[in-house]
């Protein structure tokens, strides 16, 4: 490493001061002898001077690389130049420059129209790739480099400024201009320019984790000014609503932490730098089976699972992706494209048949026999209308059917051990007709699309069984005056000091056609199945509203004075903790940020949109599971799938919300077919998309006073207010079952905490786990678990549990 010497300056005052007298400062004395030369100030191990720069970073993002565009050569024929600072952490967390710099790779694309009647109006080119050099040049001090594959490769010749530490320049000192000059170039074109750095250390002289990547700076290089890409039509935001950000970047510099490929790119602009018209080979090649453009390989990715079961994948991308299941609705084309319109505006025949796997436009097969002479003609049918991608993709679907059902909890009362529930009706916008029956637009004829009632414990947790279900009472959902009314028979003062609740799974048939809500005709006929008419399920829109019966009606009987009716705020009583209140550390937003909406992620069975519906089902006190076993990939078959086998001695016995999205999510909700997110053979979690310690991805950053969430409480507990969760290794046998601590059985439920060394480290701080015959929730002790895993502790959540990579 090339050393720089840089010696402090001392200033020495030297000033004689005579005093003659009291009263009279006297004359000026003659000057002294100078004084001994001092010592050299203290210099750093790379003999700059101590403070004033660093050689090491503990985080990628402590390492700042900063291009400006009138510093950058890369068209035309002037010869290649590159210049760059470079900063990293000093003392006092103080930006220093980072001096000795060895190793850079440079990319570098550019944005120029189509001129042709095929593909994207506007592509990426790569310099380098279209000088037929690779993907990228590499600077070094020698001006040479070692590939990939081992050969040795002419790089740029990069200099620190020997006057100005952690600034670097870049000059390409062999036959011709440098490989990532496009002579050709057009000046007035945006181009992309990031660099990325090598052999950056921390300082026990480890590798930093994470590529060390700039920030891309897209420019003109005519006029020197920065630009805005007209391509981006997905923003980084977009992916890192899955795929978790990293941490420590700014908001105006988001990375993407988990994508897998090439050990992260961690941006969109980074990625289309390689994968871009260059690199495209169509997708018609069998033995790869997808076009690694960004546009069409994304697309192909995203839909690989559905593209393997439905439209013959084939080759590489069904080896890699055949398993990836998008988390949302594959047809809400917003979910990602959330940066401009050209996905609608574009229509090109390489972004479409990398989703239309079966399309072949040079027959017309799957394309009504249409055979378009070229992408310039495809506007003509999906510009606009019905075959727009917008409309064919129906697009927000979900938002059109907002009020095709909605129902609206009026009262609830109970006379003579019966209680009667009222609900207002409107159906498609307008209140529904006399005589309507719900029963014949429900999407399926399931024992289920009902109306959930139930009462609350005195820890906020549902109880469910009051119920009211369509198969079974199906005249009680014909509309009578606006309304419907349904009763339930209940044991003698069965509600007395509780509170109700009331919602709705009702799915409905939905048509995005007329984006109304319909009578599903197979159902009338008796199939009981969907028709092509019933083309999404609509759940049903209500608000859950809650009931408290005061135990001073004597009666029984709800009347205004006991009555206290609320919404879900739930400011009239202490707040259950499903129903999306400060009790309740999970976020549906945050849910609905990866999969857009839960009514599709229990979709068609259960027409659902929040965790209190949800709750109805999943709680602490609705004991066994319907996937107690855990299975993971065992190998795979003749033909390339994978197989699966039960992980010995791991089950699950409870339904509990927290329990089960933490199972699903970490891999061990899997069955027998892998279906949905599963480890693979080495414990790898395949196809979740975040950060697996990323808690955040899930779970509130702030609580409703606007306090930082914490998952404890100032007593140990959790704060939610769970204490206990019910068990039962008999599902549904009448018999009452074990009751475990939610603490260990939360940690429990992820992957990387379900072993036996980890239950034994819950049990000894206090857990009870299943086969402790606990049998009543009062003796459930409180777990030991927050004296070291507390948020600010040394093992806090917070810390251990990070709220994204780095």
């Amino acid at each position: 490493m090339k050393k720089y010497n840089r010696t402090l300056l001392a200033a020495a005052f030297i000033a004689a001061l005579g005093v003659t007298g009291c009263g009279s400062d006297g004359s000026d004395g003659a000057d002294g002898a100078a004084g001994a030369a001092g010592t050299d100030g203290a210099t750093g191990s790379d003999g700059t001077s101590a403070g004033l720069t660093v050689t090491t970073v503990e985080n990628a993002y402590d390492f700042n690389l900063q291009l400006a565009p009138t510093d950058i050569v890369v068209v035309g024929s002037d010869p290649f130049n590159v210049k760059f600072t470079v900063s990293g952490k000093g003392t006092g967390n103080a930006d220093v420059p980072y001096s000795g710099l060895e190793k850079v790779a440079l990319y570098v694309t550019s944005q120029s129209a189509n001129t042709t009647d095929t593909g994207a109006p506007m592509l990426w080119t790569n310099h380098a790739l279209a000088n037929d050099f690779g993907s990228s040049m590499y600077c070094t001090l020698t001006g040479t480099a070692t590939a990939r594959g081992g050969a040795v490769v002419n790089a740029c010749t990069l200099v620190e400024d020997a006057t100005n530490p952690g600034t670097y320049i870049g000059t390409w000192a062999h036959d011709g201009n440098a490989p990532v000059v496009l002579a050709s170039g057009d000046a007035n074109d945006l181009v992309r320019v990031f660099i990325r750095a090598y052999d950056v250390t921390m300082a026990d002289g480890t590798a930093v984790s994470d590529k060390i990547l700039s920030t891309p700076v897209d420019f003109i290089p005519a006029t020197g000014e920065l630009a805005v890409s007209a391509k981006d039509s997905v923003s980084n935001a977009a992916c890192i609503k899955c795929h978790s950000p990293m941490e420590g970047y700014a908001d105006t510099d988001m990375r993407i932490a988990n994508i897998g490929a090439h050990h992260n790119y961690q941006k969109v602009e980074n990625c289309v730098a390689c994968h871009n018209p260059a690199y495209a080979g169509g997708q018609d090649d069998p033995d790869v089976g997808f076009n690694v453009n960004f546009n069409a390989m994304i697309h192909t990715i995203h839909m690989g699972k559905e593209l393997a079961q439905w439209q013959g994948l084939e080759g590489e991308a069904k080896e890699m992706w055949g398993e990836v299941g998008f988390p949302a609705e594959s047809t809400e084309c917003t979910v990602c494209h959330d940066n401009g319109t050209q996905w609608n505006d574009n229509v090109y025949a390489e972004a479409c048949v990398s989703c239309h796997l079966t399309v072949n436009f040079e027959t017309g097969e799957n394309h009504k026999g249409i055979v378009p002479s070229s992408d310039a003609v495809c506007s003509g049918c999906h510009g606009a209308g019905s075959l727009s991608p917008i409309q064919a993709h129906s697009v927000d679907r979900r938002d059109v059917f907002e009020n095709g059902l909605v129902l609206d909890v009026v009262s609830a009362n109970v006379a003579a051990d019966v209680l009667t529930v009222v609900i207002d009706v409107k159906l498609n916008g307008v209140v529904a007709v006399d005589g309507t029956d719900l029963t014949q637009y429900l999407n399926k004829a399931k024992s289920g699309d009902d109306i959930l009632i139930g009462t609350l414990d005195s820890n906020g947790d549902y109880l469910r069984g009051l119920s009211i279900n369509t198969a079974s009472n199906p005249e009680m959902f014909i509309v009578q005056g606006g309304k419907l009314t349904l009763a339930k028979t209940l044991t003698a003062n069965q509600l007395d000091g509780k509170t109700l609740s009331v919602s709705s799974e009702m799915n409905m048939c939905g048509n995005t056609t007329t984006h109304k809500v319909v009578v599903n005709t197979m159902l009338t006929s008796g199939a009981g199945t969907d028709t092509g008419a019933c083309d999404v399920a609509a759940p049903a829109n209500i608000v859950t509203k809650f009931f408290m019966f005061d135990t001073v009606a004597a009666t029984g009987v709800l009347t205004e004075a006991n009555l206290r009716f609320v919404s879900p705020a739930l400011t009239a009583y202490s707040s259950p903790t499903q129903v999306g209140n400060d009790r309740t550390t999970a976020d549906e937003m945050k849910c609905n940020a990866c999969h857009d909406n839960l009514a599709h992620v229990k979709s068609p069975n259960h027409g659902v949109t929040n965790f209190t519906q949800c709750a109805d089902c999943h709680n602490n006190n609705y004991a066994g599971s319907y996937h107690a076993d855990v299975y993971k990939q065992s190998g795979v078959d003749a033909t390339g799938e994978p197989t699966f086998a039960v992980i010995p001695g791991l089950e699950y016995y409870n339904r509990d919300l927290a329990t089960v999205a933490h199972r699903f999510h970490s891999g061990l909700f899997a069955g027998s077919t892998g279906a949905g997110i599963y480890l693979g053979t080495d414990d790898e979690l395949v196809n979740y998309p975040a950060t697996k310690t990323n808690c955040q991805a899930c779970h509130k950053d702030e609580n409703a006073a606007g306090d930082a969430m914490a998952f404890f409480s100032g007593t140990g507990t959790l704060t939610s207010g769970r204490t206990a969760i019910e068990v039962d290794d008999n599902q549904f046998d009448g018999v009452p079952g074990e009751f475990i601590s939610p603490v260990a059985e939360a940690c429990r439920s992820c992957h990387a905490h379900s072993g036996a060394a980890a239950l034994a480290h819950f049990k000894s701080n206090g857990a009870t786990v299943f086969g402790d015959n606990v049998t009543t929730a009062a003796g459930v002790p409180i777990e030991s678990c927050a004296t070291c895993h507390a948020e600010g502790k040394t093992y806090g959540l917070d810390k251990v549990h990070s709220g994204a990579a780095h």
